[in-house]
C-alpha cells in the first residue's frame, strides 16, 4: 500500500528545471540499471518540499537523438530510486487548427508511428523482470497525474487543451507534407518523437505517468504552410517552457497533498495480471 510518505515525482524533461529556487538541494545520482545507463545523472531532490527526481531525456547537452533515447534505463532508474509518478514535458507541433504554438495539451493517447525502439522491460534482460508483459494501453495515461496537470494548467490560466493524441513518429527528421496530412486523417492532434515508447515502459513499471505537451509549430501540413525548423521549435520552446514548468511544479503539489493513492496500487495490479510467466 502506497502512502504519502513515500510518494517521490519523476520528472523528464530537463531545460528550465535546473534552476536552483525551483530545485532544492539536488544531488546527483549515477545510476546503472539492468538496461544500461540512462541519458544523464539524475539529479535527487525537493519542489517545494516535495521529493522530486529530474532526469534530461535526451541529456543534459541534448546530446541523445529521439531514436538514440536509452528510454528503458530512463524509466527503471526512476523507479529504482523511489519514484512512484512521472510528469514529463514534450515539445510537439499541431496537427489540428485551434491546438495553436504556445498552447499546452495533456495527452491522453498515443499513435505509435516509431521502429526498432525497445518497448518493453520484458525481454530476458538479466536483472530484469521475468516473462511476457501483454499490457494494456486503455487508457495510455494515467487520469490522476493528468487531471493534476489539468488543474494546475487552469489556476494559472494557461491555454490548455484536455486531450490529445500524439503520433509519435522515429525522427530526427520532421514528417513529409503526406504524412503530416495522414496524421490528421488518422485523428491526432499533435506530433512529436519522444512520447513512444516513454509512456509504455513508465505504465510496464507501474507507475503513474503523464505527459504536458507544449506545441511549438503546425508541422507542415497546412496549405502555404512553410516547412516547420529547429529555429523555430526552439525559439517558441524557449519562449513557453516556463509555463510547462509552472503547471508541472504545481502538479506535484497536488499530487503530493492527495490522501487515496489507491490508484497507484491499481497500476501495479494491472502490470501483475498482464505478465505470463512460463515455468
Amino acid at each position: 500500500m502506497v502512502d504519502r510518505k513515500s510518494i517521490k515525482i519523476g520528472i523528464i524533461g530537463g531545460s528550465g528545471f535546473d534552476d536552483p529556487n525551483l530545485f532544492e538541494n539536488p544531488i546527483e545520482r549515477d545510476i546503472t540499471t539492468p538496461f544500461g545507463k540512462p541519458s544523464d545523472v539524475l539529479l535527487e531532490g525537493t519542489i517545494k518540499g516535495v521529493p522530486c527526481v529530474l532526469l534530461a531525456r535526451h541529456g543534459r547537452k541534448h546530446q541523445f537523438q529521439p531514436s538514440d533515447v536509452n528510454y528503458r534505463a530512463n524509466i527503471w532508474a526512476l523507479k529504482m530510486l523511489g519514484c512512484t509518478h512521472i510528469l514529463a514535458t514534450t515539445a510537439t507541433g499541431s496537427l489540428v487548427e485551434q491546438y495553436r504554438p504556445g498552447d499546452l495539451v495533456v495527452l491522453d493517447d498515443f499513435i505509435d508511428r516509431t521502429w526498432g525502439r525497445q518497448c518493453t522491460f520484458y525481454d530476458r534482460t538479466e536483472g530484469g523482470p521475468r516473462g511476457v508483459c501483454h499490457l494494456p494501453m486503455k487508457p495510455a495515461f494515467c487520469e490522476k497525474a493528468r487531471q493534476a496537470l489539468l488543474s494546475a494548467a487552469r489556476s494559472r490560466s494557461h491555454i490548455c487543451h484536455e486531450s490529445g493524441t500524439a503520433v509519435t513518429i522515429q525522427g530526427p527528421r520532421f514528417s513529409s507534407r503526406a504524412e503530416s496530412l495522414m496524421h490528421r486523417q488518422w485523428g491526432g492532434h499533435v506530433v512529436n518523437m519522444t512520447t513512444v515508447p516513454e509512456v509504455v515502459l513508465a505504465k510496464e513499471a507501474g507507475l503513474s505517468y503523464a505527459a504536458v505537451a507544449l506545441v511549438t509549430d503546425y508541422d507542415c501540413w497546412r496549405e502555404n504552410e512553410q516547412s516547420v525548423s529547429v529555429s523555430e521549435v526552439l525559439e517558441m520552446f524557449a519562449r513557453n517552457i516556463k509555463k510547462a514548468i509552472d503547471v508541472i511544479v504545481d502538479a506535484v503539489q497536488i499530487l503530493a497533498a492527495d490522501s487515496d493513492y489507491t490508484y497507484l496500487d491499481c497500476h501495479k495490479d494491472l502490470v501483475a495480471s498482464a505478465i505470463m510467466l512460463k515455468q
